[in-house]
């Protein structure tokens, strides 16, 4: 097992806390040892669905116990399905009948489905309890278990309801990596090549020469490429809105499929959709859109969509960054530079338009 000087810290600094990032082998181990510097031992739910579950609570529980926290649990079935608020009001009534009280903590072990229904619960349980992230999935990593957003979805729209409420802590432990499914593990690096796109576009590069031994250095980047947006935007009122490049198309491919689709496959196809728009608009050059779609390629991931341009056109119009004046569509204007434009309905309309066109419509997801 590493020890902690071998971990890389990230700091990650808001208005309204301040937290690390650990990232490194054997943290889910070290988890107990950890929490208890910035938590005090007391009780302890651990939130996990019954997949992930099956592998790491047993080793977390006896992790907590060890330095004293007293252990309960909350298991779910895994999968978008679960992320509604029937889950979540069985969670909160857990947590009561288990009374915990405000100087308890929530441990949510799992990918971002965990995340940010136990980050959601932990900001609502008693208007606010301790959080500790701990991300089993390369997409929870690198992206959702840091800067605070919780959601659930409604059945109008995916993370319509939620709070942002920044965790104590984020473990990061590799080893649970090793585990992911193929699949599963694409669907991290559809989150990394985001980053890359948005603000480090040397991040491609490094996913083109796969090694297993880069993957803590990744994570710590793309961490500390959102822990530099947050700390300047917190709530989504200006910058963290690039964090949404390829989401606001992704997630209208995951309602119209029923969230058949995963998230890390919706936003690889909606990063390719507006990027090919981007370049038929002039705003981005060919080297742009072809160092993107190599980088899906490389990785499994898809660049484009069965999907037509009515149906989601609709899906987009409820997403939960559109205003009353339009929506603000993350552009590509580099591999490395996005920016925000705001665009009204027609505006945004266009952009689906010239994407679906450059990549065919009726695609791959």
């Amino acid at each position: 097992m590493k020890g902690r000087h071998m971990m890389k810290t990230i700091r990650v600094m808001t208005p309204s806390k301040e937290y690390d990032a650990l990232v490194g082998e054997g943290l889910v181990d070290m988890a107990g040892p950890e929490a208890a510097r910035v938590r005090k031992p007391g009780k302890a739910i651990i939130v996990s669905d019954s997949t992930v579950s099956g592998l790491y609570l047993p080793r977390l529980g006896t992790s907590l116990r060890g330095a004293g926290f007293d252990t309960c649990e909350f298991v779910f079935p895994p999968g978008e399905s679960s992320k509604n608020v029937s889950t979540l009001t069985a969670l909160l009534n857990h947590m009561a009948r288990r009374r915990l009280t405000r100087s308890d903590t929530v441990f949510a072990l799992g990918g971002g489905v965990t995340g940010d229904l136990a980050g959601l619960a932990a900001s609502l349980y008693m208007r606010g309890i301790g959080l500790v992230q701990i991300p089993t999935t390369l997409l929870s990593a690198v992206d959702s278990s840091v800067g605070g957003k919780t959601a659930i979805d409604l059945d109008e729209g995916k993370n319509l309801a939620g709070t942002f409420y920044q965790p104590d802590l984020v473990l990061c432990d590799t080893r649970t990596l090793k585990t992911l499914p193929a699949a599963e593990y694409s669907n991290g690096c559809a989150e990394i090549i985001k980053y890359a796109m948005i603000r480090d576009g040397e991040l491609i590069e490094e996913l083109r020469s796969p090694d297993s031994g880069k993957i803590e250095g990744i994570i710590a980047r793309c961490i500390a490429i959102k822990a530099d947006i947050v700390r300047a935007d917190e709530r989504e009122s200006g910058a963290r809105k690039l964090l949404n490049f390829g989401h606001t198309f992704g997630h209208a491919i995951e309602k119209c499929s029923g969230y058949g689709v995963s998230h890390g496959s919706a936003v690889a196809a909606g990063m390719a959709l507006i990027t090919a728009a981007c370049f038929m608009k002039g705003l981005c050059g060919r080297d742009c859109l072809d160092g993107l779609l190599a980088a899906l390629r490389g990785c499994g991931l898809p660049a484009s969509t069965v999907y037509g341009e009515e149906e989601l056109f609709e899906a987009a119009m409820g997403d939960k960054k559109r205003g009353p004046d339009g929506i603000t569509v993350v552009v590509a204007r580099d591999i490395g530079r996005c920016e925000l434009h705001e665009v009204s309905a027609a505006g945004f309309r266009e952009f689906l338009r010239l994407g679906l066109r450059w990549t065919g419509g009726g695609g791959e997801i």
